[in-house]
């Protein structure tokens, strides 16, 4: 194995001070306000400068709401060493409207209101109300919430609460959202991404912070890219409360209404969000409904599923025009087997026909392989061909991503490109959209050009690893044994196969870096990469693709079935040993 340098010399911290999620969120802000400004609107401006005028206490006890995910809290509750005269710094932040106390205006946050407070405590609530009428001690708290809120209105509950206790809200939410989008791009990175970072945990790419791109240049750029993700979020909660029929309707209204014109920054996502609504809707049987949201997208597998719907509902002649469409511009493997066995059935009458990986998966060469194996097929595969003299490993995706994220480094995360945003993103905007070949094409091929041989582009992968061992990149995996299999694969093909594969993958990510080969053997006169499956496995689209790639490119590579041999004698599953 090859050591991991420079590592065992890298000391991380074991805590963070006392204010550090102060200076987190005040980079955040800053960050926000050099390159943002420009689309920053009238709310999120007065909040910046509000929250400069705020002592550094008072801006750190809002932080401490902000950054959690509830908007109430309970003011006897609050405690956090590192900020001083609590009470003083309440009211700082209710003298400058950043938090509110209960008011009228929170009626319809009436529940969140309530689940602030214990079972006992409501009981008390009640106890203070209607003294002669107590529910039963044994009552579920959400019943006896749902009681109160029946029998009393807002303003009496809130008068019994405020007696009991002091409630504030924090403010500015909406204004703190668009800060925290506007830094991460997105919904689904936090604060927590710096923790980890100083922690440790993660090594983020370093770049120049003069060289990342804007991420949005308009306003409408902002408002359409966070209101599809919220949306995502709203439909999240409501697909557990709402019948299909209703979840339905509500997906229309808000298309006709809003989702319409979208800025070309939202469109991704609003693909992705019709496509997980309508799979939803499909699962719960409402079938013309899904179709007519699957059909506002061509993203896969929309068409695919629209063929399906379309035969199921009875459309057989578009179900065959939609067919022909897909083969004639299929966007990924399953398109384009699906195209084509669907269209044989469909034409040939068939309920059922033998599709193409199935085909290819009753062609394939059988082994035996001791039943015991049955859970750890791939492995039992290892130790057949290792007991017949070939080296192995299981190999499936991860070398080949490990090779394409090695070689192709600097171009993936080429500020040049534009798609770099912020100092903690790990993957750039386009990663897994069309865009990213054709914005790197030149350097892709650039790079391949150099690479001309076995010896350099063995010795690009070997010092790329060495240089950035442990920096996060999504598609190379920090562990010890990691570069050999690269390595090894390098060896045994040849520098213009390693190309056409390596360009292969750049065409498309998210599909071409799946769908390898599970194992690689190999011994010193041959070579093949082997897609193992036990008798109960089927073959997918992208596996298929990939073994009609290889052997038009004289790749060593097939399908072996696994039929299971029941005389065996025992094995130890560790080391392959007989005992």
């Amino acid at each position: 194995m090859l050591p991991n340098p420079y590592v065992q010399n890298i000391e991380f911290p074991t805590d963070l001070p006392p204010k550090y999620y102060h200076e987190y969120f005040s980079y955040v802000l800053e960050f926000v306000r050099k390159r943002y400004a420009h689309v920053l609107n009238e709310n999120e401006l007065r909040f910046l400068n509000d929250y400069d005028s705020l002592s550094e206490d008072a801006q750190c006890l809002f932080i401490r709401f902000s950054n959690r995910s509830k908007s109430f809290f309970r003011v006897n509750n609050l405690s956090y060493s590192e900020i001083n005269d609590l009470p003083a710094v309440l009211n700082e932040l209710l003298e400058k409207d950043f938090i509110e106390s209960l008011c009228d205006a929170h009626e319809v946050r009436f529940a969140e209101i309530m689940e602030l407070f214990t079972k006992p405590e409501h009981l008390l609530f009640t106890k203070l109300l209607e003294p002669d009428i107590m529910p039963s001690k044994s009552i579920k708290k959400p019943d006896l919430v749902r009681w109160l809120m029946h029998e009393y209105d807002f303003k009496t509950l809130c008068e019994i609460i405020t007696a009991h206790e002091p409630v504030v809200k924090v403010s500015y939410e909406a204004e703190v959202m668009v800060m925290k989008f506007l830094f991460f791009g997105n919904r689904n990175a936090d604060m927590t991404e710096f923790v980890i970072r100083d922690l440790g945990h993660v090594r983020f790419n370093s770049f120049d912070e003069q060289h990342l791109a804007i991420q949005f240049d308009t306003r409408k750029d902002v408002d359409d890219t966070l209101m599809v993700s919220l949306m995502k979020e709203t439909f999240d909660e409501l697909k557990t409360d709402l019948p299909p029929e209703d979840i339905f309707d509500w997906f229309m209204n808000w298309h006709v209404g809003s989702g319409t014109g979208l800025s070309p920054k939202a469109i991704p996502s609003f693909n992705m969000f019709i496509l997980r609504v309508s799979a939803w809707l499909e699962r719960k049987k409402m079938l013309s409904q899904a179709l007519s949201i699957y059909q506002l997208t061509n993203d896969a597998p929309a068409r695919e599923r629209r063929v399906r719907l379309l035969y199921n509902l009875g459309e057989i002649d578009e179900a065959l025009a939609l067919c022909e469409e897909i083969a004639e511009n299929p966007q990924n493997a399953d398109e384009r087997y699906f195209s084509m066995d669907f269209y044989e059935r469909i034409k040939n009458k068939k309920s059922r026909i033998i599709k193409r990986t199935t085909q290819a998966l009753k062609a394939a060469e059988a082994i035996e392989v001791p039943i015991m194996y049955r859970y750890q097929v791939e492995l039992g595969a290892i130790h057949y061909y290792r007991e017949r003299g070939y080296q192995a490993f299981f190999s499936e995706n991860e070398p080949w991503r490990t090779l394409f994220g090695l070689l192709f480094w600097d171009a993936i995360y080429d500020t040049n490109v534009q798609t770099i945003h912020n100092p903690l993103q790990r993957v750039p905007t386009d990663f897994f959209l069309p865009d990213f070949y054709f914005k790197r094409a030149d350097r892709l091929k650039e790079r391949l050009q150099a690479a001309h041989s076995k010896e350099i582009i063995e010795e690009l992968v070997t010092q790329t690893y060495m240089e950035k061992y442990g920096i996060t990149n999504v598609l190379v995996p920090w562990y010890e044994g990691a570069l050999e299999k690269v390595l090894v694969l390098i060896s045994l093909l040849s520098p213009e196969q390693i190309h056409l594969v390596m360009m292969e993958i750049a065409l498309n990510l998210r599909e071409n870096t799946r769908g390898f080969p599970d194992l690689l053997v190999w011994n010193e006169t041959e070579y093949a990469f082997i897609e193992i499956k036990s008798p109960t496995d089927h073959l997918s689209s992208r596996q298929l693709h990939w073994q009609h790639f290889f052997k038009e490119h004289n790749v060593q590579s097939r399908i072996v079935r696994v039929k299971w041999l029941k005389d065996e004698v025992s094995i130890d599953l560790e080391t392959g040993d007989n005992g």
